[in-house]
């Protein structure tokens, strides 16, 4: 795998350990009330789907084997153009139901690369 990809990999894994880092123990009515809260979880968000945009620019193939890719990087382009009309149940259920498989994949695509080691 090329360098430039598994740096894409380690931001996404990084990303998505943050928000749930920042979200353990919170209830949604806790995230919706906490401007700050949100404000990282939608940063992270974008951090995310922007790094699927690059690896999707850079090996689409790759991306087949992330679920959810597309979903979090659309997600992403809302958060950035649709700023004013986020809904803040739609990111908690990102969390809870895709957030998990897309941190899983990337981080059995990390796993791989560090056990064969065929970076470039």
């Amino acid at each position: 795998m090329e360098d430039e990809l598994l740096k894409y990999l380690y931001d996404i894994r990084e990303a998505a350990s943050a928000i749930l880092r920042f979200v353990r123990g919170k209830t949604f009515d806790e995230y919706e009330q906490d401007e700050l809260l949100r404000s990282g979880v939608e940063r992270k968000f974008e951090i995310l789907g922007e790094a699927l945009n690059r690896i999707r620019k850079d090996n689409p193939a790759l991306l087949g084997k992330i679920r959810e890719h597309r979903n979090i990087a659309s997600f992403r382009n809302i958060l950035v153009h649709g700023y004013d009309s986020i809904d803040h149940t739609i990111v908690w259920g990102i969390i809870e139901e895709d957030l998990g498989k897309l941190l899983e994949d990337v981080e059995r695509l990390i796993e791989e690369e560090d056990r064969t080691g065929s970076g470039t």
